[in-house]
Formats: C-alpha cells, sequence, structure tokens
C-alpha cells in the first residue's frame, strides 16, 4: 500500500523541499491575516470610515474564508489535493494584488471577501504535506510547518514599518502578495497525492510519483505490486457523518470553533487590555472614549508595530511546547491540555495585576491557544480516510471561521458592558472545548493514515510500523 512505501522510503529531500512550499503557503496566508491590522486603522484615516465599516473589512475576510473552506475540501477530494490548493493559490494571489488599486471603500470591501474566499482553501495544503510524511515524522513536520505562521505575521510587521510611511497601503497590499506568487510558481513542482491517485484508480502516476520521492530521498523503492485501496465516492457530506465519523465530526467542529473563537478574541483583548493597563482600569476608561467621535483619527506609530510583534512572538514558545507534547501524551490530550491552560489564565485575568503579569498571562494564554490550534491541524488529516481527509480538514475550518466571526462581539461589543462576562465566555468555552478534547473516540498518536473509510478505524493502522506479514494480509485489496 501507499502507507508502507511512504514509511520504507521515508523522511529525506523531497519532504525538506514539500516542508519549504508548504510553509510558503502558510507565511501568505498569515500575511493576508495580518495585514487587516495594519489596514484597518490606516483607511479609517485616509477614507474617514465610521467604526462599523473598519470591522465590516475584517468580517467580510472572514465570511469568505468560511463560505468557501467547505468548497475547497470538496474539490480537493473530488479533482486532487493540487488541483484545489494550486485554484485557491493563483485565486488569492489575483485579487490580493488587484486590492491595491482599489479606489473606493466598496470595492476594496468586494475584494478583500474575494483574497478571504481563496484563503479558505491553503489549508488543503496541510492536506497534501500530511499524506505524503511518514508516520513518525508527521506531527512534528505539521507542527513546524505553523512557524512559517509566526514568521508570516512577524515578516508583514517588517514590511509594514517599510512600506507605510513611504510607499503607503497600496504597496503594503501588492508587495504582501509576494510570498503567494513564489509559490505559485513553486507549486508546479508539487505532485499529486499518492494515496489520492489510488483512491481514484491512477496506479501508474501514484508508482511514479512515489518512485520520484524514493530517487529524491536517495531511498530503495519497496518491492512488490501497489495495492489498489476500493475506489469510493470522494468528497461527500454524509461520508463526515457515518457511525464511524459522527461524533469525532461534531466534537471536532467544536473544538475548531472554540480555538478559533479564543484566538482571535485573545488578539483583540490583547490591545484592549494593554491601552487600558490593567482589566479593572477598562470600565472607567470606557466612560471616557464615549464621549470621543466615531471618526477619530489615530494612525498606528512605531510603539504599536513593536507591540504587534511582542504579542505575535508567543506563537514560537507556543509551537515548541505543543512540539514535546504531542508524541509524548498524544493529541487529544495535548488539545485538552492547551485548552485548559488558556481557560486558567483567563479566569487569573480578573485578578487587578499589574501590566507585567497582564503581559506574561496573555503571553502564556496565547502561546497555548496557538498551540491548540497547530495540535488540531495534526489531529484532523490524521483521524479522516483518504476519501473524506480535505473535506474534513475544509468544513472544520469553515467552522473555525464561524469562531472568527462570532468573537469581535463578544472582546469588543460585550466587553462594553462587562470584562468579567467576557473573560467568563472564553474561559467556559475553553473549558467545554478541553472536555470535547477527551471525548473524542479516536486518539491518531502512532498510526498510519487510514486509506478506506470502509473498515473500522485503526483496522489496518496498528502496527504498520513493524510491516508484520498479518497487517499487510489484512490489506491485500480484496473487496470485503
Amino acid at each position: 500500500m501507499v502507507e508502507d512505501a511512504v514509511e520504507a522510503i521515508g523522511f529525506g529531500k523531497f519532504q525538506w523541499k514539500l516542508s519549504v512550499i508548504t510553509g510558503l503557503a502558510w507565511m501568505a496566508d498569515a500575511m493576508e491575516m495580518m495585514i487587516l491590522s495594519i489596514l484597518a486603522p490606516q483607511l479609517h484615516c485616509e477614507w474617514r470610515l465610521p467604526s462599523w465599516q473598519v470591522a465590516l473589512l475584517t468580517s467580510v475576510v472572514f465570511v469568505g474564508m468560511m463560505s468557501s473552506s467547505t468548497l475547497w475540501g470538496n474539490i480537493s477530494d473530488q479533482y486532487g489535493r493540487k488541483t484545489g490548493l494550486k485554484i485557491s493559490v493563483l485565486w488569492t494571489l489575483y485579487y490580493g494584488i488587484l486590492s491595491g488599486f482599489a479606489p473606493v471603500y466598496s470595492w476594496i470591501l468586494v475584494l478583500r471577501g474575494l483574497v478571504g474566499f481563496g484563503i479558505g482553501g491553503v489549508p488543503q495544503s496541510v492536506t497534501l504535506y500530511a499524506e505524503f510524511l511518514p508516520m513518525k515524522a508527521r506531527a512534528k513536520c505539521i507542527l513546524l510547518i505553523e512557524v512559517f505562521w509566526a514568521i508570516g505575521t512577524v515578516f508583514e510587521v517588517l514590511l509594514a514599518v517599510l512600506v507605510m510611511p513611504t510607499l503607503g497601503w497600496r504597496w503594503l497590499l501588492i508587495l504582501s502578495a509576494l510570498p503567494l506568487l513564489l509559490f505559485a510558481v513553486l507549486c508546479f513542482w508539487l505532485p499529486e497525492s499518492a494515496r489520492y491517485d489510488v483512491l481514484s484508480g491512477n496506479q501508474e502516476k501514484a508508482i511514479a510519483t512515489l518512485k520520484r520521492i524514493a530517487t529524491e530521498n536517495g531511498a530503495p523503492m519497496p518491492l512488490g505490486k501497489l495495492i489498489i485501496s476500493r475506489q469510493e465516492d470522494r468528497g461527500k457530506m454524509r461520508d463526515l457523518f457515518t457511525p464511524h465519523f459522527r461524533w469525532t465530526t461534531l466534537l471536532l467542529w467544536f473544538i475548531w470553533f472554540s480555538n478559533a473563537f479564543s484566538y482571535y478574541g485573545l488578539v483583540l483583548l490583547t490591545t484592549e487590555f494593554f491601552q487600558a493597563g490593567d482589566v479593572c482600569s477598562i470600565s472607567s476608561r470606557r466612560k471616557e472614549v464615549k464621549a470621543k467621535c466615531s471618526l477619530t483619527c489615530e494612525y498606528l506609530t512605531e510603539e504599536d508595530y513593536t507591540d504587534l510583534l511582542w504579542t505575535t512572538l508567543s506563537e514560537f514558545p507556543g509551537v515548541l511546547v505543543t512540539l514535546w507534547i504531542i508524541d509524548r501524551i498524544g493529541r487529544k490530550k495535548t488539545m485538552a491540555l492547551s485548552f485548559f491552560v488558556f481557560s486558567f489564565c483567563s479566569l487569573l485575568l480578573f485578578l487587578c495585576v499589574g501590566r507585567n503579569v497582564l503581559t506574561v498571562l496573555l503571553f502564556i494564554a496565547r502561546a497555548f491557544i496557538s498551540g491548540g490550534f497547530q495540535a488540531a491541524y495534526v489531529y484532523t488529516p490524521e483521524v479522516y480516510p483518504t476519501a473524506t481527509r480535505a473535506l474534513g480538514l475544509g468544513t472544520c475550518s469553515g467552522m473555525a471561521r464561524v469562531g472568527a466571526l462570532i468573537t469581535p462581539f463578544i472582546a469588543q461589543v460585550m466587553l462594553e458592558s462587562s470584562v468579567y462576562l467576557t473573560l467568563v465566555v472564553y474561559s467556559g468555552c475553553c473549558l467545554l472545548a478541553a472536555v470535547a478534547s477527551c471525548f473524542l473516540p479516536i486518539e491518531t498518536k502512532g498510526r498510519g493514515l487510514q486509506e478506506s473509510s470502509h473498515r473500522e478505524w485503526g483496522q489496518e493502522m496498528v502496527g504498520r510500523g513493524s510491516h508484520s506479514p498479518r497487517v499487510t494480509r489484512s490489506n491485500s485489496g480484496s473487496q470485503e
């Protein structure tokens, strides 16, 4: 099977190249998201936009991502991982550059929404990447790819420092699309997933891909005939709700929702808390701010860019902690621990702590919630079979966008009424997500990727690394 070939060939030069290319996709995604926090205050000043129009500029990107995530997953399952990824990248690149030429607010609103529609397909790079990784390297590699997200956000802030004072926001939008352009060029080097080719009955193409990987890695190609799995309908939503996967799908949807809801909520709350000095000062500060006009304009300063950099840097320790524990305690417990630590830090914010302690708590909370996000990106492609892997990841990503859409109403609107109620909402949501992580019926640690959805989960997976005769016979391709 493809699983045997991938394990035998191992990790090498091919996977290193694939890591860099997949990382570029994540870097581009992070830059397109980070630019929202830089673009919003600039347009607020330059075009004299009221606050609700500034907020809408952010929301429309998440609406685009939410509406397209399932579609890109469906395309990737039906027409191939490479096809779906290539179209989404070219789409995002085109509208990303075009948005730099927007003459009025309505145009940039539509164009950034279309950019969001394209970004919804970027998570499919993880699907393609995971299907080329041997079992022992999979978790570490997917987590290390997340480092490119943090690099992308840092790079975007540094680019803004250089570009905004001289060339302006239009050039920033255009230059921010450069990693996408580089990825679009390199994307043609990418092979189609051998697992997908086998599932769609294209045995010769799958063998050619595996031979190419073996040659690049300098490893021998395993002997024998490649077994063709039962050909299945791909990209069907109903397959996510079969008895084997129904509970897993529902729990994962809530976990992804909670991840994005809490992650983006914390990003918004961080600015509010830093401006106030501590939680207890926010209510008094709010009373003073209410007297200000909604069109009051404040450009970003060097100090603001520095704060953006500091808050972003917390994601690096988040990756390292998750990397250290995910193969020790498993995927489920890693997600549960991340949610629990975030919830605990949120409750500690009830105390009237000084700015230094506040910074430490926010740093720890963001590190762990980003770590939980990374663990979810490892677990989700592992738990679904090849026929529905891209769709499963796509629908989870769509639910994450729902959380990102809702969170401004909690972190900004509810905060006006009650700081403590806001913190309770985030803390409570993450406690429930921690419980949901523990109740996931499948632990994917130490297991290969599942090829067929016609078998009980794990029946063909356990012990693949040992290449035992019994396991090989159980996957002989006979139709049950």
